[in-house]
């Protein structure tokens, strides 16, 4: 057992180190993390989890309502949230909370993985879906990496969110700002857009190009603000209906 915490920690360590593996004061600081769970002993242990391997658990609660309040007070990085809770619903709850923050990352933690509660998740501004059948090591790399900004899902459930995406694309979609004098991306920010449209991750990513995560996280977000989207969900599906998933990946 002692063991497997060391294990924790080390890959914790790893993450606060930063994403490009650099370190710092500010990367010396843990990741504040909450836990949403209308179960008592499910979410203390949970919680205990997530402190015995370096995360702050910075708040708990029990119900909607009470998550959004506590949330708001406690500033987390990453909300681990599971969606049936009492007096409102998870994807309410993580909706106004993302509309509030959208640097907040949310982590759904459910016992379902019906297709429309994942799809729902994600389009109320959840960055990553995991069963609660997954192992204690799969939440804490979850989380971990939930924090740097990467889509995290269950096995089988990324699939199922890409497609959806590629479906929404192809309905009518409010006015983007393609007009003259429109922000523009650079030609590094146009090939990263392209590779979170296929699906890859930060880290992958940063492998392809041979640059570092957090550069990674800087394109992504800088292209967020350009074009005045908020979240990956928006982001995807302005590069999928611009044809920008099936693109090939201009050389840098």
């Amino acid at each position: 057992m002692s063991s497997e915490r060391s294990q924790r920690s080390e890959r914790n360590e790893q993450s606060a180190a930063g994403p490009d593996g650099s370190t710092g004061d500010a990367a010396a600081a843990p990741l504040k993390v909450m836990v949403v769970d209308d179960h008592p002993m499910w979410r203390d242990a949970v919680a205990r989890d997530l402190a015995e391997s370096g995360f702050d658990v910075v708040a708990t609660a029990g119900d909607g309502e009470q998550a959004v309040r506590r949330a708001q007070a406690a500033a987390p990085d990453v909300l681990v949230l599971d969606l049936n809770l009492p007096l409102k619903p998870g994807v309410q709850v993580c909706k106004e909370l993302v509309g509030a923050n959208p640097a907040l990352r949310v982590l759904v933690l459910s016992a379902s993985g019906e297709h429309a509660d994942v799809l729902e998740a994600v389009k109320s501004g959840a960055t990553g879906y995991l069963l609660k059948s997954a192992s204690t090591a799969e939440l804490i790399d979850a989380v971990g990496r939930t924090a740097v900004g990467d889509a995290v899902f269950t096995p089988g459930l990324a699939g199922l969110v890409l497609g959806e995406f590629r479906r929404l694309a192809s309905e009518p979609a409010p006015a983007t700002p393609d007009e003259p004098g429109a922000p523009r991306l650079t030609d590094r920010e146009t090939e990263v857009l392209r590779l979170v449209a296929k699906g890859l991750s930060y880290k992958q990513i940063a492998e392809r190009l041979v640059i570092s995560h957090r550069t990674v996280q800087n394109h992504v977000q800088n292209t967020l603000g350009k074009l005045q989207l908020h979240n990956r969900v928006e982001l995807v599906r302005y590069a999928i209906e611009r044809g920008l998933d099936t693109d090939e990946t201009a050389g840098a």
